[in-house]
């Protein structure tokens, strides 16, 4: 008996295309050694007088010698690969940082090499500003530039009105409300922080302080807060005048007018890190206390379920 072996052609789908997504975001240094370096590639190049190295290194040691940031970032990247790819494996999540190391430039090149063409880039800043979310778009540009790269970039440029954002955030002020009676939620004072930029940003019709509003007013929405405030925190070491009103002078108008509890909501940043764990935590702290006040925050969104979702979304959005 012959045995008669007959070749047969299967056909395969081709195997879909990764696409990058690369989350952006400020920085900050691995070590206390590093501060003098770090604030000079945040100054431009410029040299930073001991006195400011050494308050900025001050507040780092006391919120454990560096910021989570990092960690953070590549923690919130890990859960939006994983969500992205839930039914099947399309997407690769890149961090890189404008002022510290992994630099957006070496994250583009690790792209590069890793032969993915397409790229989803999101600022992890919500609220567009030319001098925030511009400047990662620029250092992206001027990465692809100097390494000659060709990607394919659809770069976010604002997500601040996304619904799920807004429910991420009313989410953390629903949880400290939560434990609150109803005699302190009756006289709270909900303040909606967001870092404060120079204030000539106003004069080039900057939107970056209507999209804080219109985060802050789609959070009050979603909670049915009949009044809220907003303000901004953690002004620049510089002479000229930066956007306000200030945390300072919102505790000073609370305490004048008796009211005595503030939950502060920082809808302008979405982990934790220096601005968040120094500047209000210890800081800010200090200061509503000399008047009297007690105040409490919401905790960041770090890897909030509802917050991946929203970022999610955003980059379906841009396919």
């Amino acid at each position: 008996m012959r045995v008669v072996f007959m070749e047969t052609s299967m056909t395969t789908a081709p195997t879909p295309q990764l696409t990058g997504v690369l989350l952006m975001a400020h920085g900050s240094p691995d070590h206390l050694d590093d501060m003098a370096a770090y604030l000079q590639h945040v100054r431009g190049g410029r040299p930073t007088p001991q006195a400011l190295v050494d308050d900025i290194r001050g507040r780092y040691r006391l919120i454990g010698g560096r910021s989570p940031l990092l960690d953070l970032t590549r923690a919130q990247g890990k859960a939006l690969e994983e969500r992205l790819n839930a039914n099947g494996r399309r997407f690769r999540v890149y961090v890189g940082m404008r002022h510290w190391q992994p630099f957006i430039r070496d994250t583009v090149q690790q792209i590069v090499e890793d032969g993915i063409r397409r790229v989803v880039a999101v600022s992890m800043a919500p609220q567009y500003s030319r001098l925030s979310v511009g400047a990662y778009r620029r250092a992206l540009d001027t990465a692809q530039a100097e390494l000659g790269a060709n990607l394919d970039v659809t770069t976010v440029a604002s997500w601040h009105d996304h619904p799920l954002l807004l429910q991420a955030f009313a989410e953390r002020v629903q949880a400290v409300c939560g434990q609150l009676s109803d005699e302190v939620q009756a006289q709270l004072c909900v303040v909606f922080t967001a870092h404060s930029l120079p204030q000539r940003i106003l004069a080039e019709a900057d939107p970056y302080p209507h999209e804080v509003d219109h985060t802050a007013a789609g959070v009050a929405k979603l909670l049915g807060l009949p009044t809220w405030e907003v303000a901004y925190q953690s002004q620049g070491a510089t002479a000229e005048p930066w956007l306000g009103p200030t945390l300072d002078q919102t505790f000073e108008r609370a305490a004048a007018q008796n009211r005595r509890s503030l939950l502060l909501v920082p809808i302008g940043f979405v982990c934790d890190h220096v601005e968040i764990l120094y500047d209000l935590d210890i800081l800010a702290q200090q200061i509503a206390h000399e008047r009297g006040l007690c105040l409490m925050r919401t905790a960041s969104l770090n890897t909030s379920p509802t917050f991946i979702e929203a970022l999610a979304q955003v980059v379906e959005a841009q396919l």
